[in-house]
């Protein structure tokens, strides 16, 4: 069996699940928020009024009542743009033309002379993205992150800084053979095109969670093991903290629980305790930490430790220390605050804030289960197709696999390109 056609069995694997993904995904409200223009909070909406939410609910003992299916219902940028400045909103009708630009550029197919048909990069990108990727409308935050007041993530710390530089010179090593580098592609960015690296054979310096440069899949450019994979095509992207998605509350007295469904199978569920008791002893780890919640007011106060080494949020992993604060608003709408802290990754905290809106429960009735590992046979096509790769090359019949791009190849994936007039227009 040809690697190509194992590759196309793991691709119309997650494609299937794309498009289950979306039949359920929360529609794009036709009335904007009131939008700001710079100033910490936004100005009055101009035009009609929009429909008041009735007032946040309280449960039968008491308690702000935070239970509902909770998403985004529009798209904001984790980080400003440098465009943007201190500019903390946009306008209405600065978000409308957004809007369209974007519609324009992930509703097109891009010039032959940008596509490149039949290379690494165009197979990255490869299907409709205005079919099968969901985008949502422009929020009104030019950020999501509102402290540092810049909207930037903080400065990495001297270590962090040299740890990303030699993982990153272990993954362009592994890229050098490949067009990605011979042709000067962003993804290659720092690095020159070369015979294929002694490196390949070697240990990464450092356990792979995600991409380090490029898109299109994949962490680095080898498939020697799952490991060799990045967390998403290994069904282990879900991950906390988590600003996507979908989020299921059911609360009682003393606890929360809250199912996170991340798309494409990879859903999990976590149980947050209302309590005075200390977290786990250090040397207990979780994937998703360790989490104690507490009232404060109205608002749900969550501090989270213990993350496992292999946890990930932006390298960030066992030093992850996280503060959530969870308020309702109203009937609609609860507002997320999140500070994340690492003093091995970052120089200093920082705070992320969004709105999600409310769900509705009949047409989200459905009841989610993690089942991306039970159905991923995009793995073993993966796996068996590098080695199907390694017989041929063996023979004579086949390139070297080193000269094949299998991960951080860049590209259209995502509905956009890496440079040029076909980039997300919104980052």
């Amino acid at each position: 069996m040809s690697r190509r056609f194992l590759d196309v069995l793991g691709v119309a694997a997650v494609l299937g699940a794309v498009v289950l993904l979306l039949r359920f995904a929360p529609r794009p409200v036709g009335a904007q928020t009131p939008a700001g223009t710079g100033s910490s909070a936004p100005p009055a909406t101009t035009g009609a009024p929009a429909v008041k939410a009735g007032p946040a609910p309280t449960t039968p003992w008491g308690e702000p009542d935070l239970q509902g299916i909770w998403s985004r219902d529009s798209d904001e940028p984790l980080q400003r743009p440098a465009k943007y400045g201190n500019k903390e909103f946009l306008t209405d009708e600065e978000r409308a033309a957004l809007d369209k630009e974007i519609s324009v550029i992930v509703g097109r197919e891009a010039a032959e002379s940008r596509r490149q048909r039949g290379t690494e990069q165009d197979v990255g990108g490869a299907y409709n993205a205005a079919v099968f990727t969901s985008h949502l409308r422009t929020g009104r935050r030019t950020s999501m992150i509102v402290d540092p007041p810049d909207g930037k993530i903080p400065p990495l710390t001297p270590e962090e800084q040299k740890r990303r530089a030699e993982l990153r010179e272990y993954v362009l090593a592994l890229l050098q053979a490949t067009d990605v580098c011979k042709n000067k592609l962003p993804a290659c960015a720092g690095w020159k095109y070369g015979p294929p690296s002694p490196r390949r054979k070697e240990t990464p310096p450092q356990y792979l969670t995600g991409a380090v440069v490029g898109m299109s899949g994949g962490v680095i450019n080898r498939s020697d093991g799952p490991e060799d994979r990045g967390d998403s095509e290994r069904c282990m992207s879900g991950a906390l903290p988590d600003f996507g998605g979908f989020r299921r509350i059911v609360q009682s007295r003393g606890q929360l629980a809250i199912f996170y469904d991340v798309g494409q199978g990879q859903g999990w569920q976590r149980i947050i305790p209302v309590t005075a008791a200390p977290h786990l002893p250090a040397n207990v780890r979780q994937w998703w930490g360790d989490s104690r919640g507490r009232w404060d007011g109205k608002t749900l106060v969550v501090d989270v430790t213990n993350f496992s080494p292999k946890s990930n949020y932006l390298d960030a992993h066992e030093n992850l220390h996280l503060v959530e604060r969870w308020t309702r608003l109203d009937a609609e709408t609860p507002e997320y605050a999140l500070t994340i802290e690492d003093s091995t990754v970052w120089t200093r905290p920082w705070t992320v804030k969004l709105e999600l809106k409310r769900q509705s429960d009949k047409a989200n009735r459905l009841y989610s289960e993690p089942r991306c590992h039970e159905g991923n046979y995009g793995m073993p096509a993966l796996l068996a197709g590098a080695r199907a790769d390694e017989r041929a090359f063996a023979k004579r019949t086949g390139p070297d696999p080193a000269t094949q791009c299998l991960g951080g190849c860049g590209g259209f994936a995502g509905g956009f390109a890496d440079e040029g007039e076909d980039t997300n227009p919104a980052r």
